[in-house]
């Protein structure tokens, strides 16, 4: 088998998952892709993952979580929503490029890491069946897969579900995406056996007001889960 590996190797080396540059290890970034790659990797906001200036180690917040303070316990995000970050969301988001989700999960875990416990059950943020039909997979559901399966923690792809297929988020102010996802999510008939009780890690792909979070947040606060925070792939910023 390790015979017909290296040989598969030779024919079809590695290529880096934005470029066609050879890597040494499948799934990999070249390294000037990864030199190209906003990752949030110092002092961060901690309910919203936004990068903040400073070199504090005790647990700040931004302005936005100040003014607004956010339902979930704390929150991480693994990039920056911009470059080369951007191209991964898109393609991994709108061009069925799902051999990103082992990276891009094990990107999460990394920026994951204060917020992710033993007993943390992961639960995705649920697509409407609509859009499941148009785009054939929920990008969320498989990244919190991916997590699952790099850190041997429970996963409930199921536990909440979308009730109705709202507009989209783009365009509109804070207020509006807020009145755009009221009544949007519940948790299903199986997830409330699971959630009750438990310490939820809600994962998403992209985080922008937060207004999708904290609504799902609160379904799962009322169904009974003792603490959530969240996790997504890329955090969007506001320009300085």
């Amino acid at each position: 088998m390790q015979q017909l590996q290296r040989a598969l190797s030779l024919l079809y080396p590695d290529q880096c998952i934005l470029c066609e540059a050879r890597v040494d290890q499948h799934g990999g970034l070249c390294g000037s892709c990864w030199s190209q790659m906003p990752f949030l990797t110092g002092l961060v906001c901690h309910t919203c993952g936004v990068s903040l200036p400073g070199t504090e180690t005790h647990h700040v917040l931004c302005d936005d979580c100040l003014a607004t303070p956010r339902p979930w316990e704390a929150g991480r995000a693994a990039l920056t929503y911009q470059d080369a970050a951007r191209r991964v969301v898109l393609s991994f988001k709108h061009a069925d490029r799902l051999d990103l989700a082992p990276a891009c999960a094990a990107w999460m875990v990394q920026a994951g890491q204060e917020i992710l416990s033993d007993d943390t059950l992961i639960v995705p943020v649920p697509a409407h069946w609509s859009r499941l039909v148009k785009r054939r997979y929920n990008q969320a559901v498989e990244l919190s897969r991916g997590i699952a399966r790099k850190t041997g923690l429970d996963f409930a792809p199921d536990a909440l579900r979308r009730t109705k297929r709202t507009p989209t988020q783009d365009g509109k102010t804070v207020e509006e995406r807020f009145a755009n996802l009221r009544g949007a999510f519940e948790v299903s008939s199986k997830g409330l056996k699971r959630v009750r009780g438990r310490k939820i890690c809600l994962v998403d792909d992209v985080m922008t007001s937060g207004a999708t979070l904290s609504v799902a947040t609160n379904v799962l606060y009322e169904a009974g889960a003792e603490q959530v925070c969240t996790l997504v792939l890329a955090r969007v910023e506001k320009a300085p």
